[in-house]
């Protein structure tokens, strides 16, 4: 009865264990782990309700957009084409959050524009000088553009406030280890690489506990 009623929460900790096992190991399979997880209890949360929730299936593609895009990014090689089908990857993933956080809201316009504007300075005074393929150039800003959104969108969600706490978490920890990324790959700025996994791991675990927790607020309405 136990597991029947905490099996989601089973499956999160197991997602927690994969995470570990992708940071020590770096094998692609454990990688991978914490969004493929995710995708897992998604599948079981649609089952269990039984009624439309084409929200969640944003966050399922989300999720499959990052496991390939995080191979693109682990198999480059220094090859700037390659970063770049990662980044057009995780792009789509951030159309999948975005939509998500729209589906059950509407962006925060006052703080997505404060986001936009700090994330556009950095970009042109930081980022700008470094880059010599256009393509990666404009790649880049489009993704981040698309991040500041979904964030803003994160910010206006409605509903259950510990689901809502959670995605927004979730989406933070993802663009603060984007941000990493970039210092790392343009910047040639190394210090903090090692937080680099760590909190994208943390991320799909805090968004899917965000969906875990949306179903609990969900189920009693539908007995």
């Amino acid at each position: 009865m136990w597991l029947k009623k905490n099996g989601l929460y089973v499956l999160l900790m197991l997602s927690v264990i994969l995470a570990i096992l992708g940071v020590t190991t770096e094998k692609f399979v454990f990688k991978s782990g914490t969004a493929a997880m995710g995708i897992v209890i998604i599948l079981i949360l649609n089952v269990q309700l039984k009624q439309n929730t084409k929200d969640t299936w944003m966050i399922l593609g989300a999720f499959l957009f990052s496991i390939i895009g995080d191979w693109f990014l682990s198999h480059m090689h220094g090859d700037s084409l390659m970063f770049v089908k990662g980044i057009a990857l995780f792009f789509l993933a951030h159309v999948g959050y975005l939509l998500y956080a729209l589906f059950n809201g509407r962006i925060q316009g006052i703080f997505t524009g404060v986001l936009l504007a700090a994330y556009l300075v950095f970009f042109f005074l930081v980022l700008y000088p470094t880059f010599t393929d256009v393509s990666l150039m404009i790649a880049s800003l489009v993704y981040l553009l698309i991040s500041c959104f979904s964030l803003g969108a994160a910010m206006g969600m409605e509903g259950n406030p510990i689901s809502k706490w959670g995605y927004i978490f979730g989406i933070v920890l993802i663009i603060f280890s984007d941000t990493i990324i970039a210092f790392k790959e343009f910047v040639d700025y190394h210090m903090t690489d090692f937080l680099i996994t760590p909190t994208y791991y943390l991320a799909h675990i805090f968004i899917t506990f965000s969906l875990i927790k949306k179903f609990e607020a969900i189920v009693p309405k539908t007995k």
